[in-house]
């Protein structure tokens, strides 16, 4: 019995691999051919699914890479507004209470300190993430699902004026 892993006898790739290989090539070919990379890219090939997701601030650094003359300068970033509300824990990121659940908060809505705005999953427990600060989400940083670190960012808070 050959594992997906290993060579096959013949030196020929695993299905799996081919699928991969296949889903990969796609992804490639269909982000080059698009002018601004979309907020989400789904690519099936057979059993195999591959899903991703960009938030609005890489989805504008790829864009500005991609409009950007070739002999430009760089363009000097400018200071992040507001603060970060950042992940309490390793673990698995969501941004709802469960799967197909409208998400507990997105970007332009108003957080009041203490608000719950995602859970982190640690070892099946769901850890609550809470705003830190009353203010307004300018950014979703984290991709629901996504896994993060410690002291990750996972949404950037505007305060609100005091």
């Amino acid at each position: 019995m050959t594992s997906l892993l290993e060579p096959a006898q013949s030196d020929r790739p695993a299905p799996l691999a081919e699928a991969l290989d296949e889903v990969r090539r796609s992804a490639q070919s269909l982000l080059a051919d698009l002018g601004d990379r979309p907020r989400a890219l789904r690519i099936r090939a057979g059993d195999v699914v591959v899903e991703m997701e960009w938030t609005e601030q890489q989805r504008s650094a790829a864009t500005a890479v991609v409009a950007a003359a070739p002999d430009a300068p760089p363009e000097p970033k400018a200071a992040p507004v507001g603060s970060d509300i950042s992940a309490p824990i390793v673990g698995t990121f969501y941004r709802a209470p469960e799967p197909g659940a409208a998400p507990f908060v997105s970007e332009g809505d108003q957080v009041h300190k203490g608000q719950q705005v995602g859970i982190v999953e640690a070892m099946k427990l769901m850890i609550p993430v809470e705003a830190e600060t009353d203010g307004r989400i300018v950014a979703a940083i984290a991709a629901d699902g996504a896994p993060v670190e410690f002291g990750e960012p996972l949404f950037r808070v505007e305060p609100s004026a005091q």
